[in-house]
C-alpha cells in the first residue's frame, strides 16, 4: 500500500527537523572544546559518548530518508554516514575520538548546510 505524498513529505520534514536538532547538539558539544571532549575523566567520557550518540542518531535519520530525497542530494556521502554509525555501534573500541569530534565540528554542519537546514 502506498502512502499519500503529504504523509511522506511530513515524515521527511520531521526527519530534517531532527537532523537540525542533532546538528545543534553537535555544535553545543563542540563548543565545549576539544580538550574537554578528550579529557580523561568522567565528564570527558560523557562528552565522547554524547558525540558518538549524536552521530548514531544522524545516521539513523539519514537511513530513513527516502532514496529519492538522497538522490536529489547526491553531493552528500550518504554511505559514509552509515559506515561511521556501524563503526561506532559495532566496533566502539576502534573509534578515534578526535575523528568523531572533527566530524561533529565539520561534517555535521556541512551536512545541514548542503540540505539547506541552516538558519
Amino acid at each position: 500500500m502506498n502512502e499519500p505524498e503529504s504523509v511522506r513529505d511530513a515524515r521527511v520534514r520531521r526527519r530534517l527537523e531532527d537532523l537540525s536538532d542533532f546538528a545543534a547538539d553537535a555544535a553545543y558539544t563542540v563548543g565545549l572544546g576539544l580538550d574537554a571532549y578528550l579529557e580523561d575523566s568522567a565528564p570527558g567520557r560523557v562528552l565522547r559518548n554524547n558525540g558518538r550518540h549524536i552521530l548514531i542518531q544522524v545516521a539513523t535519520v539519514v537511513e530513513k530518508l527516502p532514496d529519492a530525497y538522497k538522490s536529489a542530494h547526491s553531493d552528500i556521502e550518504w554511505v559514509a554516514i552509515g559506515r561511521m554509525r556501524n563503526l561506532i555501534a559495532h566496533h566502539y573500541d576502534k573509534v578515534n575520538d578526535r575523528l568523531v569530534y572533527t566530524t561533529l565540528a565539520t561534517r555535521i554542519p556541512d551536512l545541514v548546510d548542503k540540505l539547506g537546514l541552516v538558519d
